[in-house]
Protein backbone atom coordinates (compact mmCIF):
# COMPACT_ATOMS: atom_id res chain seq x y z
CA UNK A 1 0.00 0.00 0.00
CA UNK A 2 1.14 3.20 -0.72
CA UNK A 3 -0.29 6.42 0.83
CA UNK A 4 0.70 10.64 0.84
CA UNK A 5 1.41 13.01 3.59
CA UNK A 6 -1.85 14.59 3.00
CA UNK A 7 -3.94 11.52 3.84
CA UNK A 8 -1.77 9.40 6.34
CA UNK A 9 -4.21 10.59 9.13
CA UNK A 10 -6.60 9.17 8.12
CA UNK A 11 -5.45 5.70 6.85
CA UNK A 12 -3.21 5.24 9.61
CA UNK A 13 -5.54 3.44 12.02
CA UNK A 14 -6.62 0.97 8.60
CA UNK A 15 -2.77 0.40 8.41
CA UNK A 16 -2.14 -0.45 11.44
CA UNK A 17 -4.67 -3.48 12.06
CA UNK A 18 -3.72 -4.72 8.42
CA UNK A 19 0.21 -3.69 7.64
CA UNK A 20 3.32 -5.35 9.17
CA UNK A 21 6.02 -3.31 7.68
CA UNK A 22 5.87 0.57 7.34
CA UNK A 23 8.29 2.22 5.64
CA UNK A 24 8.32 6.18 5.95
CA UNK A 25 10.46 8.22 4.49
CA UNK A 26 11.46 11.95 2.22
CA UNK A 27 13.25 14.81 3.43
CA UNK A 28 10.98 15.48 6.78
CA UNK A 29 12.52 13.47 9.29
CA UNK A 30 10.44 15.07 12.05
CA UNK A 31 7.43 13.53 9.81
CA UNK A 32 8.39 10.53 9.34
CA UNK A 33 9.51 9.31 12.99
CA UNK A 34 6.07 11.26 13.83
CA UNK A 35 4.03 8.43 11.48
CA UNK A 36 5.98 5.70 13.19
CA UNK A 37 5.23 7.05 16.58
CA UNK A 38 0.93 7.21 15.36
CA UNK A 39 1.52 3.60 14.23
CA UNK A 40 2.72 2.64 17.46
CA UNK A 41 0.05 4.03 19.19
CA UNK A 42 -2.43 2.20 17.08
CA UNK A 43 -1.32 -1.32 17.45
CA UNK A 44 -3.56 -3.20 19.47
CA UNK A 45 -0.37 -4.16 21.32
CA UNK A 46 2.89 -2.69 20.85
CA UNK A 47 5.02 -4.27 23.71
CA UNK A 48 8.79 -3.75 23.62
CA UNK A 49 10.55 -1.72 21.11
CA UNK A 50 13.51 -3.09 19.38
CA UNK A 51 15.67 -0.26 17.71
CA UNK A 52 18.07 -1.16 14.76
CA UNK A 53 20.37 1.03 13.06
CA UNK A 54 20.23 0.43 9.29
CA UNK A 55 23.88 0.74 9.20
CA UNK A 56 23.60 -2.33 11.04
CA UNK A 57 21.16 -4.40 8.36
CA UNK A 58 23.36 -3.74 6.02
CA UNK A 59 26.30 -5.88 7.25
CA UNK A 60 24.13 -8.20 8.33
CA UNK A 61 20.32 -8.37 6.20
CA UNK A 62 19.32 -11.67 7.76
CA UNK A 63 19.13 -10.09 11.15
CA UNK A 64 15.59 -8.17 10.44
CA UNK A 65 13.31 -11.26 9.85
CA UNK A 66 15.04 -13.00 12.31
CA UNK A 67 14.20 -10.43 14.97
CA UNK A 68 10.12 -10.35 13.50
CA UNK A 69 10.57 -13.92 14.67
CA UNK A 70 12.41 -13.47 17.98
CA UNK A 71 10.81 -13.68 21.30
CA UNK A 72 11.94 -12.40 24.43
CA UNK A 73 13.13 -14.19 27.81
CA UNK A 74 9.70 -13.54 28.91
CA UNK A 75 7.80 -13.93 25.79
CA UNK A 76 6.39 -10.28 25.19
CA UNK A 77 4.88 -8.78 22.63
CA UNK A 78 7.80 -6.69 20.52
CA UNK A 79 7.78 -4.04 17.54
CA UNK A 80 10.71 -2.86 15.59
CA UNK A 81 11.75 -0.03 14.66
CA UNK A 82 14.77 0.50 11.97
CA UNK A 83 16.70 3.77 11.59
CA UNK A 84 18.17 3.80 8.43
CA UNK A 85 19.96 6.26 5.89
CA UNK A 86 18.44 5.90 2.26
CA UNK A 87 18.51 2.22 0.79
CA UNK A 88 20.31 0.50 3.77
CA UNK A 89 17.83 -1.67 4.81
CA UNK A 90 17.08 -2.84 1.08
CA UNK A 91 18.59 -6.42 1.38
CA UNK A 92 17.16 -6.80 4.60
CA UNK A 93 13.36 -6.29 3.58
CA UNK A 94 13.99 -8.39 0.55
CA UNK A 95 14.77 -11.47 2.55
CA UNK A 96 12.01 -10.77 4.56
CA UNK A 97 9.50 -9.85 1.94
CA UNK A 98 10.66 -13.26 0.62
CA UNK A 99 9.29 -15.38 3.55
CA UNK A 100 5.73 -16.77 3.46
CA UNK A 101 2.86 -14.06 3.61
CA UNK A 102 1.83 -16.13 6.63
CA UNK A 103 5.44 -15.99 8.40
CA UNK A 104 4.96 -12.26 7.75
CA UNK A 105 1.44 -12.41 9.38
CA UNK A 106 3.01 -13.73 12.39
CA UNK A 107 6.24 -11.51 12.95
CA UNK A 108 6.32 -8.55 15.20
CA UNK A 109 5.69 -5.05 13.20
CA UNK A 110 8.62 -3.27 11.61
CA UNK A 111 8.82 0.21 11.20
CA UNK A 112 11.43 1.81 9.04
CA UNK A 113 12.23 5.62 9.22
CA UNK A 114 14.68 6.10 6.33
CA UNK A 115 15.90 9.53 6.05
CA UNK A 116 17.68 10.51 2.36
CA UNK A 117 15.09 7.97 1.15
CA UNK A 118 12.24 8.89 -1.17
CA UNK A 119 9.10 6.58 -2.37
CA UNK A 120 10.85 6.03 -5.60
CA UNK A 121 13.91 4.44 -3.46
CA UNK A 122 14.22 0.04 -3.73
CA UNK A 123 13.42 -0.14 -0.51
CA UNK A 124 10.23 1.54 -1.08
CA UNK A 125 9.15 -0.39 -4.43
CA UNK A 126 9.81 -3.49 -2.86
CA UNK A 127 6.91 -2.47 -0.12
CA UNK A 128 3.94 -0.13 -2.02
CA UNK A 129 2.45 -2.90 -3.68
CA UNK A 130 1.89 -5.65 -0.83
CA UNK A 131 -1.38 -5.51 1.33
CA UNK A 132 1.13 -6.08 3.75
CA UNK A 133 3.14 -2.79 3.94
CA UNK A 134 2.37 0.98 4.10
CA UNK A 135 4.54 3.51 2.25
CA UNK A 136 4.63 7.25 2.74
CA UNK A 137 6.77 9.78 1.98
CA UNK A 138 6.91 13.19 4.28
CA UNK A 139 7.52 16.58 2.97
CA UNK A 140 8.43 19.66 4.94
CA UNK A 141 5.74 20.96 6.44
CA UNK A 142 4.92 24.68 5.80
CA UNK A 143 3.72 27.11 8.46
CA UNK A 144 0.02 26.67 6.89
CA UNK A 145 -0.25 23.00 7.64
CA UNK A 146 1.41 22.19 10.67
CA UNK A 147 -0.88 25.65 12.08
CA UNK A 148 -4.05 23.18 10.79
CA UNK A 149 -2.63 20.57 12.46
CA UNK A 150 -2.33 22.00 15.36
CA UNK A 151 -6.18 22.81 15.39
CA UNK A 152 -7.08 19.17 14.54
CA UNK A 153 -5.10 17.87 17.94
CA UNK A 154 -7.10 21.18 19.54
CA UNK A 155 -10.13 19.82 18.65
CA UNK A 156 -8.85 16.30 19.86
CA UNK A 157 -7.90 17.44 23.27
CA UNK A 158 -11.27 19.36 23.88
CA UNK A 159 -9.43 23.00 23.20
CA UNK A 160 -10.87 25.90 21.65
CA UNK A 161 -8.25 27.60 19.70
CA UNK A 162 -8.03 30.03 16.96
CA UNK A 163 -6.07 30.41 14.03
CA UNK A 164 -3.53 33.02 15.42
CA UNK A 165 -2.90 31.04 18.48
CA UNK A 166 -2.30 27.65 16.43
CA UNK A 167 -0.03 29.97 14.23
CA UNK A 168 1.65 30.91 17.51
CA UNK A 169 2.25 27.49 18.26
CA UNK A 170 3.15 26.15 14.91
CA UNK A 171 5.67 28.92 14.83
CA UNK A 172 7.56 28.82 18.43
CA UNK A 173 8.71 24.94 17.73
CA UNK A 174 9.76 25.51 14.51
CA UNK A 175 7.23 23.60 12.96
CA UNK A 176 7.73 20.71 14.14
CA UNK A 177 4.75 18.54 14.80
CA UNK A 178 5.68 16.38 17.78
CA UNK A 179 6.77 19.58 19.84
CA UNK A 180 3.34 21.17 18.75
CA UNK A 181 1.77 17.85 19.81
CA UNK A 182 3.15 17.90 23.13
CA UNK A 183 2.01 21.76 23.77
CA UNK A 184 -1.58 20.95 23.29
CA UNK A 185 -1.14 18.07 25.74
CA UNK A 186 0.03 20.14 28.51
CA UNK A 187 -2.49 23.26 27.51
CA UNK A 188 -4.90 20.33 27.57
CA UNK A 189 -3.45 18.99 31.11
CA UNK A 190 -3.27 23.10 32.17
CA UNK A 191 -7.24 23.49 31.60
CA UNK A 192 -7.96 20.32 32.39
CA UNK A 193 -9.87 20.11 28.86
CA UNK A 194 -11.14 16.79 26.80
CA UNK A 195 -13.39 16.43 24.05
CA UNK A 196 -16.57 15.76 27.34
CA UNK A 197 -15.09 18.94 28.63
CA UNK A 198 -13.84 21.75 25.92
CA UNK A 199 -12.05 24.43 27.60
CA UNK A 200 -11.53 27.92 25.31
CA UNK A 201 -7.33 28.80 24.92
CA UNK A 202 -6.21 32.34 25.59
CA UNK A 203 -2.84 34.18 25.00
CA UNK A 204 -2.49 34.02 28.71
CA UNK A 205 -3.29 30.47 28.72
CA UNK A 206 -0.45 29.53 26.09
CA UNK A 207 2.03 32.23 28.11
CA UNK A 208 1.77 30.17 31.30
CA UNK A 209 2.43 26.69 29.81
CA UNK A 210 5.03 27.61 27.40
CA UNK A 211 8.63 25.82 28.40
CA UNK A 212 10.04 27.49 25.50
CA UNK A 213 9.71 30.72 23.54
CA UNK A 214 11.55 31.90 20.71
CA UNK A 215 13.77 34.00 23.17
CA UNK A 216 14.64 30.90 25.16
CA UNK A 217 14.29 27.89 22.92
CA UNK A 218 16.62 26.28 20.18
CA UNK A 219 16.13 28.82 17.44
CA UNK A 220 17.85 31.37 18.43
CA UNK A 221 21.16 29.21 18.22
CA UNK A 222 19.45 27.66 15.02
CA UNK A 223 19.48 30.85 13.14
CA UNK A 224 22.87 31.85 14.67
CA UNK A 225 24.51 28.88 12.64
CA UNK A 226 22.78 29.23 9.51
CA UNK A 227 22.86 32.67 9.20
CA UNK A 228 26.92 32.66 10.04
CA UNK A 229 26.70 34.93 13.06
CA UNK A 230 30.08 33.09 14.76
CA UNK A 231 30.31 35.80 17.50
CA UNK A 232 26.84 34.95 18.55
CA UNK A 233 27.03 31.07 18.44
CA UNK A 234 29.69 31.00 21.21
CA UNK A 235 26.98 32.83 23.71
CA UNK A 236 23.96 30.64 22.58
CA UNK A 237 25.84 27.27 22.77
CA UNK A 238 26.20 27.98 26.37
CA UNK A 239 22.75 29.33 26.79
CA UNK A 240 21.62 25.87 25.02
CA UNK A 241 23.68 24.03 27.54
CA UNK A 242 22.34 26.10 30.86
CA UNK A 243 18.91 24.77 29.28
CA UNK A 244 19.99 21.46 29.18
CA UNK A 245 18.59 21.19 25.03
CA UNK A 246 18.67 17.76 23.27
CA UNK A 247 21.15 18.05 20.27
CA UNK A 248 19.79 15.69 18.75
CA UNK A 249 16.19 17.92 18.17
CA UNK A 250 18.58 21.26 17.57
CA UNK A 251 20.53 19.67 14.44
CA UNK A 252 16.52 18.04 13.48
CA UNK A 253 15.52 21.63 13.31
CA UNK A 254 18.25 22.94 11.13
CA UNK A 255 17.70 19.87 8.83
CA UNK A 256 13.76 21.12 8.72
CA UNK A 257 15.07 24.91 8.50
CA UNK A 258 17.28 23.43 5.36
CA UNK A 259 14.69 21.65 3.80
CA UNK A 260 12.21 24.78 4.02
CA UNK A 261 14.84 27.12 2.29
CA UNK A 262 15.41 25.00 -0.45
CA UNK A 263 11.48 24.74 -1.15
CA UNK A 264 11.73 28.73 -1.00
CA UNK A 265 14.79 28.62 -3.01
CA UNK A 266 12.89 26.54 -6.09
CA UNK A 267 9.90 29.17 -5.81
CA UNK A 268 12.35 31.82 -5.92
CA UNK A 269 13.76 31.01 -8.94
CA UNK A 270 16.58 34.22 -10.22
CA UNK A 271 14.59 36.51 -8.64
CA UNK A 272 17.39 38.76 -6.89
CA UNK A 273 15.15 40.86 -4.15
CA UNK A 274 15.11 38.17 -1.57
CA UNK A 275 13.30 40.55 0.86
CA UNK A 276 10.87 40.98 -1.08
CA UNK A 277 10.30 37.60 -1.92
CA UNK A 278 10.60 36.50 1.97
CA UNK A 279 7.85 39.28 2.58
CA UNK A 280 5.76 38.10 0.03
CA UNK A 281 5.57 34.55 1.92
CA UNK A 282 4.80 36.07 5.28
CA UNK A 283 1.96 37.78 3.13
CA UNK A 284 0.97 34.62 1.79
CA UNK A 285 1.14 32.61 5.38
CA UNK A 286 3.32 30.23 3.93
CA UNK A 287 6.21 31.60 6.43
CA UNK A 288 5.95 32.68 10.27
CA UNK A 289 6.62 36.65 10.35
CA UNK A 290 9.10 35.97 13.39
CA UNK A 291 10.90 34.06 10.83
CA UNK A 292 11.28 36.65 8.22
CA UNK A 293 14.91 38.41 8.75
CA UNK A 294 16.34 35.26 9.39
CA UNK A 295 14.96 33.03 6.27
CA UNK A 296 16.52 36.05 4.37
CA UNK A 297 19.68 36.24 5.52
CA UNK A 298 20.14 32.81 4.84
CA UNK A 299 18.59 32.59 1.50
CA UNK A 300 21.76 35.08 0.70
CA UNK A 301 23.92 32.83 2.34
CA UNK A 302 22.69 29.13 0.76
CA UNK A 303 21.76 28.37 -2.44
CA UNK A 304 22.00 25.93 -5.12
CA UNK A 305 25.21 23.45 -4.17
CA UNK A 306 26.10 25.00 -1.15
CA UNK A 307 22.78 24.04 0.27
CA UNK A 308 22.51 20.79 -0.89
CA UNK A 309 26.12 20.54 0.47
CA UNK A 310 24.40 21.82 3.68
CA UNK A 311 22.13 18.94 3.99
CA UNK A 312 24.50 16.35 3.94
CA UNK A 313 26.43 17.75 6.24
CA UNK A 314 23.58 18.04 9.03
CA UNK A 315 22.76 14.40 8.30
CA UNK A 316 26.13 13.20 8.58
CA UNK A 317 26.13 15.48 12.00
CA UNK A 318 23.08 14.06 12.88
CA UNK A 319 24.13 10.60 12.53
CA UNK A 320 27.18 10.90 14.73
CA UNK A 321 25.24 12.42 17.22
CA UNK A 322 23.05 9.03 17.71
CA UNK A 323 25.91 7.03 16.91
CA UNK A 324 27.79 8.10 20.34
CA UNK A 325 25.92 10.02 22.70
CA UNK A 326 28.85 10.50 25.51
CA UNK A 327 30.53 12.92 22.93
CA UNK A 328 27.34 14.15 21.82
CA UNK A 329 27.79 17.77 23.27
CA UNK A 330 31.28 18.28 21.86
CA UNK A 331 30.32 16.60 18.27
CA UNK A 332 27.08 18.92 18.60
CA UNK A 333 29.32 22.41 19.39
CA UNK A 334 32.13 21.93 16.64
CA UNK A 335 29.63 21.41 13.59
CA UNK A 336 27.49 24.43 14.93
CA UNK A 337 30.90 26.51 15.34
CA UNK A 338 32.11 24.79 11.37
CA UNK A 339 28.46 25.67 9.65
CA UNK A 340 29.03 29.09 11.59
CA UNK A 341 32.51 29.71 10.33
CA UNK A 342 30.89 28.64 6.31
CA UNK A 343 27.92 30.87 6.30
CA UNK A 344 30.14 33.51 7.54
CA UNK A 345 32.37 33.00 4.61
CA UNK A 346 29.91 33.93 2.23
CA UNK A 347 28.44 37.19 4.09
Amino acid sequence: MKATQRNFASAAAGAARKARIFFFCGPDEAGAHGAAARIVSLLDAPGEKVEIEGSDLKKDPVRLADETRSTSLFGDRRHIIVRANGDEAHDAVKILTDSDAADIAEGWPVLIVASSATDKSRTAKLLEKRDDALVVMFYPPDLASVTGEVRRLADAAGLRMGSELAQRIAGSVGLDIRMAASEVQKLALYLDADAQAPRSVSAEDLDAIAAETEDDGMMPLVDAVLSGDAAAVPHELARFKQLGLNPVGTVLAMERRVAQLAQLAARMGDRPDVAGFVKGEVDARRLFFRDKDAIARQLQLWRGARLARLGERLIELHRSLLADSQAAPLLFAAGCTQIAQAARGRR
